[in-house]
């Protein structure tokens, strides 16, 4: 299982994925699930997986293929270099598709799932930041005002506090603590979900990004927000009226 969760505010991006991939009580594995590319001073944009392995990392396969291919011929339309984001969603779901398309029967003939998503975040100049979650069958939608952010994976743990803090006109700064938090919620929650996390952020017209790092299991600054977020529950806990005589 995995868990990645992205948001999108007046001020940019915010991306961040596990990266642990439950096969079976004995088969548990670390797979990065977060990629970048960049087109510096143009375009910066995040992509994150979730669901069958293969697949998703067929899609990435596909879609790096054809950028190395337009280094030779200019006329190969890629993440890279299409018109807009929303363009840019079409060629992942394309490349989605094809990947069902080809494998799917298969793969469930031999009892597995092959069900996928993908989100991709980011922004090309002379557009705005967007963020598309795309499914299995190469179909999307768009991240808006009145649903500012997306989750693929095991994401039932991390909700609460998204639902309560993210909307437009929260800062960059305090999506990036929503979402630690959201991770750490499902960190403690479900064991299929685990370190290290892959964390992005992109400024909004900054074609560039602001934060892209792995946090290992002792990032003293990710523990402080797990132990902070963890005293401040148990305070307002704590703080409740009673509602026993």
């Amino acid at each position: 299982m995995t868990y990645c969760v992205a948001v999108r505010v007046n001020q940019g991006l915010v991306m961040l994925s596990d990266t642990r991939t439950n096969a079976g009580m004995d088969n548990i594995a670390r797979f990065r699930k977060s990629f970048t590319y960049q087109v510096p001073g143009e375009r910066a944009m995040t992509l994150m997986c979730s669901g069958n392995l293969s697949i998703t990392q067929g899609v990435k396969a596909a879609l790096s293929r054809k950028i190395k291919d337009s280094q030779l011929d200019p006329d190969i339309e890629t993440i890279l270099n299409c018109d807009t984001m929303h363009r840019a969603a079409e060629l992942v779901g394309g490349e989605m598709r094809a990947m069902q398309g080809r494998y799917r029967e298969s793969i469930e003939m031999d009892g597995s799932g092959a069900s996928a998503s993908i989100m991709i975040a980011g922004q090309r100049k002379g557009g705005k930041p967007r963020l598309y979650l795309i499914y299995s069958a190469g179909n999307f939608i768009e991240a808006t005002a009145e649903t500012p952010f997306f989750q693929i994976g095991e994401h039932k743990y991390g909700k609460p506090i998204l639902d309560r803090i993210i909307r437009p006109e929260t800062t960059l700064e305090d999506a990036t603590k929503a979402v630690l938090v959201s991770m750490d919620s499902t960190l403690r929650s479900n064991l299929s979900v685990g370190m290290p996390l892959d964390l992005t952020v992109i400024g909004r017209d900054q074609f560039d990004f602001r934060v892209r790092t792995r946090i290992e299991a002792d990032n003293e600054e990710f523990a402080m927000i797990s132990q902070s977020w963890s005293a401040a529950l148990r305070k307002g806990f704590e703080d409740l009226p009673n509602v026993l005589d």
